[in-house]
């Protein structure tokens, strides 16, 4: 039988967060707030439930829409707000407010064909800890290119190549409570690094479609040579 929305919120939140923090399989609980998917009513439900079990929030908002999705993460204290494309000044400053980190994905907005890039300047200038990331999924950003998104980003959000490579590395190791263990070369962290056939570190970002990726290390060990 096909569940109404009201009992598969029931079945999220009486079920399926239990199970999963009994479990141990997550340290996050992530909603898609959208006109047409969990409004911000049922996104509190599934949110709030999971604080008192134990998860941190995050939250997919103001992709479509500007539906007060930023506002609502800085509410609910979420560590993240995902994509942002239609975030206002207002969100912008509930955000920084609340220290919510936003993570921009604009090969979402490449893959759908449109043209509202999130305001990554505003929220540099701020004083945000801009992330970066694919949203890698078959629906609406089928690439794991994150040299991609670093040209999409200064290209279409007018980042520098040093913002760029700093959000979708040091920043995105805090988002997931790993800034102390990765992210950034420094001593006592995990040796995981990628060495790029270049000469300048910006052509990371400069050179789209073509892997420049010579060599992979994980916690200092050669995983990979291409």
């Amino acid at each position: 039988r096909k569940l109404s929305p009201h009992e598969y919120l029931d079945v999220v939140i009486t079920e399926m967060l239990p199970r999963v923090t009994a479990e141990n399989l997550a340290e996050f609980c992530d909603v898609f707030c959208e006109r047409g998917y969990f409004d911000i009513d049922q996104s509190r439900r599934i949110l709030s439930a999971a604080k008192k079990v134990g998860l941190n929030l995050r939250g997919h908002v103001d992709q479509l829409t500007n539906s007060g999705g930023a506002k609502f993460m800085a509410e609910m204290g979420a560590t993240t707000a995902d994509h942002l494309e239609q975030t206002d000044e207002q969100g912008i400053a509930a955000l920084k407010e609340a220290n919510v980190q936003p993570v921009l994905l604009p090969g979402s907005v490449y893959a759908l064909g449109s043209s509202r890039y999130p305001r990554a300047r505003e929220m540099i200038e701020a004083g945000l800890a801009v992330v970066l990331a694919t949203d890698f999924n078959p629906g609406s950003c089928p690439t794991p290119s994150i040299p991609m998104v670093l040209s999409l980003a200064c290209t279409q959000m007018k980042m520098s190549p040093a913002e760029a490579i700093t959000a979708s590395t040091v920043n995105a190791a805090y988002s997931v409570n790993r800034g102390d263990k990765i992210g950034s070369l420094e001593p006592g962290k995990l040796g995981n690094f990628v060495i790029f056939d270049c000469d300048d570190y910006r052509e990371v970002a400069y050179w789209f479609g073509v892997s420049m990726t010579n060599a992979v290390y994980i916690r200092g060990q050669c995983a990979a040579e291409l």
